[in-house]
């Protein structure tokens, strides 16, 4: 059983999560479960994937589709999440299990339980921490919203792609993708 509206420390977060059959993320001491992706959300992310996985094959960076954890540390504080996508630049902090650092590029496909935590517990998060860009995909409304890191360590307001766009990462100058590949 979660604890429920209750902080709790990362170590014991880590032994609930070892005895979940659960999806679990850890933000701010508070544990979200994650739920049963649907059909269009699962296409998005397989669609995105396959992109991804061209567009890195051979280059330095490399990308994880999801089940994979990220733990992000700072002050004392331990967070773990799993994003849909998530692209590793310096791979010094992968471990067997999971990646301990700050990926380059984060992408949530919303799901109508998680969006407003995606929108704004995990948008907070990787902001913080310094993700570059972070991408969040509406497979319902067949768009991706990409906001990037400014300078300032805020996110800029996002470009809005829509069906029938080419989505272009203001990190990765040459990679493009056609939503309408993306969004059947």
């Amino acid at each position: 059983m979660l604890p429920k509206g209750k902080n709790i420390s990362y170590e014991e977060f880590l032994k609930i999560d070892m005895n979940s059959n659960d999806n679990l993320e850890f933000i701010d001491g508070e544990i979200y479960l994650l739920a049963a992706p649907s059909v269009v959300h699962q296409l998005a992310v397989t669609n995105l994937s396959t992109e991804f996985g061209i567009y890195f094959k051979g280059k330095e960076c490399m990308h994880f589709v999801a089940l994979f954890d990220v733990v992000l540390e700072d002050e004392g504080k331990t967070h773990k999440v799993q994003p849909d996508l998530t692209v590793i630049c310096d791979k010094k902090g992968l471990g067997e299990q999971n990646y301990n650092g700050v990926p380059t590029l984060v992408v949530e496909v919303l799901s109508p339980s998680t969006a407003s935590n995606d929108f704004i517990k995990k948008m907070g998060l990787y902001m913080k921490f310094g993700v570059k860009e972070y991408w969040i995909v509406s497979p319902k409304n067949s768009t991706i919203q990409v906001f990037i890191l400014k300078e300032d360590g805020h996110y800029s307001e996002p470009n809005i792609y829509s069906k029938g766009d080419i989505v272009r990462s203001s990190i990765f100058e040459d990679l493009e993708i056609d939503l309408d590949d993306i969004f059947e």
